[in-house]
């Protein structure tokens, strides 16, 4: 009788990469940028940290593709949320999903905060810009508003990010409802 063989399934590099940007997501979200460690990030997708810069040359390099996959996660909401039918109009929509994504994906917008404070690494800054451009392209197609509108929905996202970064929404005092409140 043969002993039974055991077949074991390499990963190949892209499916490694997957797996590492899932496991740094919540890491840099949560300690930023400096603060995270590419060993327990590398520990946290069980590899090693040398595969870890194989796969991904810089810290740098890392943090933009965390970055980049909630970026597509938050448009892909908000691209969700405008073409849905029904009574709203698209930037009430996106700004809604956009609420409530706040309040369930804090991973999502932590690491918007993070890497809006990376002032001197280019790379982040360049994934940050691509951010705001992807919004305001979505924005502005989806609902044709003017310039105006596209800055005032655009403040009112920052304010909603700086709320739920403070924790404002729970407090139910004057201020936080003044400011935690969405225009209808």
């Amino acid at each position: 009788m043969n002993p039974p063989t055991h077949t074991r399934t390499l990963s190949t590099a892209e499916e490694r990469r997957s797996t590492l940007v899932a496991a740094a997501l919540p890491i840099f979200a949560e300690q930023g940028y400096r603060a995270a460690s590419t060993v327990a990030i590398a520990k946290a997708a069980g590899i090693s940290q040398a595969y870890l810069f194989r796969l991904f040359p810089t810290k740098a390099d890392l943090f933009v593709a965390a970055f980049d996959d909630a970026r597509e996660q938050i448009v892909g909401l908000l691209t969700r949320a405008a073409d849905e039918p029904g009574e709203m109009e698209p930037l009430e929509a996106m700004g809604r999903a956009y609420g409530e994504m706040l309040e369930t994906e804090r991973d999502l917008l932590q690491i918007q905060l993070q890497a809006q404070v990376v002032a001197d690494e280019p790379k982040i800054v360049a994934a940050s810009q691509r951010m705001f451009r992807d919004l305001y392209a979505l924005a502005s197609e989806r609902s044709g508003a003017e310039e105006d509108e596209l800055r005032g929905w655009f403040a009112q996202g920052m304010l909603m990010n700086v709320m739920a970064a403070v924790g404002a929404p729970e407090l139910k005092t004057r201020w936080s409802e003044s400011l935690c409140k969405q225009d209808d």
